[in-house]
């Protein structure tokens, strides 16, 4: 079993490593933990907050191109209760740069926007409490 001390870090990666990662920390107001260079060919940022239980990592192996996202349902989702600190985060979201799209799953749209980054994947900032 894993411990509720352990930190889950999602990893992706992209050909525009200082772009996305500047939208991210601005768009989600997160705080840059950490980087490297060339760390077997590889350069990243590690975003997210200090006192949260999960990090996002960004990847761009030198002298390789990924691409976009393989399909618009790849998503990370957040839940924002207060419907002000949602409207809040949804204006952050437009001038970091995000566009807001339609969900490829109407779910989403039915509470919630839909904000596609530059390499095609999406966030969901969901104006509801995740429920069980």
């Amino acid at each position: 079993m894993i411990s509720k001390k352990s930190v889950l870090r999602v990893a992706r990666p992209t050909d525009r490593l200082e772009e996305i990662t500047s939208m991210y920390v601005s768009g989600l107001g997160f705080k840059l933990l950490g980087s490297f260079k060339n760390h077997d060919g590889f350069d990243g940022a590690i975003i997210g907050h200090p006192d949260h239980v999960y990090h996002l990592e960004f990847t761009h192996h030198i002298g390789t191109q990924v691409g976009r996202a393989p399909t618009k349902d790849n998503l990370l989702v957040f839940y924002i209760p207060d419907h002000d600190e949602w409207v809040e985060n949804c204006r952050n979201m437009e001038q970091a740069g995000f566009v807001h799209v339609r969900s490829y799953n109407g779910y989403w749209d039915a509470v919630g926007k839909t904000y596609e980054d530059p390499d095609g994947y999406r966030v969901v900032l969901q104006n509801s409490e995740w429920e069980e």
